[in-house]
């Protein structure tokens, strides 16, 4: 697990106890692409890092670490917060009439942190937010398990749901976790409409995303 604490459906709840679920979905080539262009380790062990000016908790998980949802709603709890708005992406078992027996994920670990922790900043300068909580596993998820989850809280509910929704957004588009869908019948790797969508534009993360895979394509 990689650890720094400083749709698909979209579910979006505020509560100050239990969370709620959705599917969700995330894309690219592969991590082994990415890594290959700029020497990165994909598997790495464990490691957090507290930030001391922003609340902040994100985690890449070590494959078959499920996400343990209770723990980052108690990290973002505060007596001072009247809301705590989560996003949890799932598993679904079908995609276009096919069955999905499961998702395995991968990631080009250093830059999905810097960039998460880019996209909480980018949160936190838009609505007054106390906590964020990040997480994402890596490897295979099988149907109905987690695999993504986020939890944010506010003094008011407005600002935790629409930082929680943002966040998720981001998350999909522009950082480098990589879904690939395993389905009875074959397996593919999946991109998100929110990165083909904004592919053109995203600078930052994507970008570097987007440029490391082409040039290892290009090798090839």
């Amino acid at each position: 697990m990689f650890q720094v604490a400083f749709n698909p459906s979209l579910s979006l709840t505020t509560h100050n106890k239990a969370p709620t679920h959705s599917s969700s979905s995330i894309f690219a080539p592969t991590a082994a692409a990415a890594a290959a262009a700029t020497g990165a380790l994909l598997q790495i062990p464990a490691t957090k890092t507290m930030s001391t000016e922003e609340k902040n908790m994100i985690e890449i998980l070590d494959e078959n670490t499920p996400i343990d949802i209770t723990k980052y709603i108690s990290y973002v709890e505060a007596p001072h917060c009247g809301a705590i708005a989560t996003f949890a992406g799932t598993t679904r078992d079908t995609f276009e009439g096919k069955t999905v027996l499961e998702l395995r994920y991968e990631a080009y670990v250093p830059m999905a942190v810097r960039c998460i922790n880019t996209i909480c900043s980018s949160a936190r300068s838009s609505w007054n937010l106390n906590a964020i909580a990040v997480a994402h596993r890596l490897g295979p998820v099988a149907v109905g398990e987690t695999s993504v989850f986020i939890a944010v809280s506010s003094a008011h509910r407005a600002d935790a749901l629409d930082a929680c929704k943002f966040l998720i957004d981001e998350v999909k588009a522009s950082v480098p976790i990589w879904k690939k869908e395993v389905y009875t019948n074959g397996e593919v790797w999946k991109e998100n409409s929110e990165f083909i969508e904004r592919r053109g534009e995203l600078g930052g993360c994507c970008r570097k995303k987007v440029l490391v895979a082409e040039e290892t394509l290009h090798s090839t």
